[in-house]
Formats: C-alpha cells, structure tokens, sequence
C-alpha cells in the first residue's frame, strides 16, 4: 500500500440484485439495506412526480375535449 491509495476517492457503495450475499458481515448488509431504501424512496418520489405531471396534462386535455367548451 501506498501513500497514493488515500487519495483516491472511496468505491461507492453499489448492489446488484441476486448477488451473492454468504461474504458480507451484517454492517454490509445494513449499508446495502440503507441504500436499496433511499433508492426506493428516491423512485417513489420520481413516480409521484411523473404521475402528477400525467394528472395535470389529462385535466388540461380533459379541458378541450369537454362539449361544453366553447370552441
């Protein structure tokens, strides 16, 4: 080891689905547990923003397809 090797940045934590999990120690598993739960959440948020974007085009569009609007 070197001196150089501190100033590397450190490896970012990633999981892979169906991994083989026999060699990580239970502060691994925690820290992949923490990270799939930020990603969820993360995913959920994008979810919600995208389906309230879909909402407010369908009631704009909703708008113009209704007979009683004045074309």
């Amino acid at each position: 080891m070197t001196f150089f090797d501190d100033d590397r940045p450190a490896k970012k934590l990633a999981h892979e689905i169906g991994s083989d999990l026999s060699m990580l120690s239970v502060g691994d598993l925690d820290a992949r547990i923490d990270l799939l739960r930020e990603e969820i959440a993360r995913l959920e948020t994008d979810k919600q923003n995208k389906q309230a974007g879909r909402m407010a085009a369908d009631n704009f569009f909703k708008k113009w397809d209704d007979p009683k609007m004045p074309k």
